[in-house]
């Protein structure tokens, strides 16, 4: 009985077995999400938009296809993500919970008039991407308006609300001020006409602040 039971203890048999199927998962699914976005981007700034497919985005990213398309089902919904994200290098909000800044350092951190010139040649690259195949791919600018003017507006305008319910803003419509502000300052951050002097990213930001000041200047709220 002794004899059997070593026997069965040194080949294992008594051992209880275990076994996994395929390559253990090391990254989360956002995490994994996150890390294609971020390696797609650089594809879509590289060949465009229309020179993007699927199949070269699963290349770059080192992933399968099968992988790919059970996070992303459609090359839209990955341009949607890029989107989404490029919004908030362009307009930091919603704010945190209890922020007390004076309105004009307030408006400048929001449209991150401190950013510095490398983020803002990136954020700008695909500005120039946007613009350059918009015309060609109706889904670009479906996107844009869904997933960052539309939201990007709303998210000012509930915080324009915020600062004329404390009494720090005059009572003009939320919506339209801050349609107006994007107006404004993503022309100056953005745009670039002819003869244009305004070539730094220091010297724009100067710039946006003197443009916060005249909008401020109408808008605030007036005491006696």
């Amino acid at each position: 009985m002794t004899n059997t039971i070593k026997k069965s203890s040194e080949t294992g048999e008594n051992a209880p077995q275990h076994r996994t199927r395929g390559r253990p998962k090391t990254r989360s699914d956002a995490a994994e999400r996150q890390r294609i976005v971020r390696s797609a981007r650089d594809l879509f700034l590289d060949v465009g938009y229309g020179g993007t497919t699927m199949d070269a985005v699963a290349a770059r990213c080192g992933v399968s296809k099968r992988t790919l398309y059970q996070l992303f089902p459609a090359k839209t919904d990955l341009f949607r993500v890029m989107v989404a994200d490029h919004r908030r290098s362009m307009l930091a909000l919603p704010r945190p919970a209890g922020e007390d800044l004076p309105l004009p350092e307030a408006l400048a951190t929001i449209f991150r008039l401190d950013i510095d010139e490398i983020d803002n040649r990136d954020r700008l690259a695909f500005v120039r991407l946007v613009l350059a195949d918009s015309d060609r791919f109706s889904e670009i600018g479906e996107l844009i308006e869904q997933e960052g003017a539309e939201p990007a507006r709303r998210l000012l305008a509930d915080w324009l609300s915020a600062q004329q319910a404390r009494g720090a803003l005059r009572a003009f419509p939320a919506d339209a001020l801050a349609r107006m502000l994007m107006d404004m300052i993503f022309s100056v951050l953005i745009k670039r006409f002819p003869g244009d002097r305004l070539l730094t990213v220091e010297e724009r930001a100067r710039h946006a602040r003197l443009c916060l000041e005249v909008f401020l200047e109408g808008a605030a709220e007036k005491t006696v």
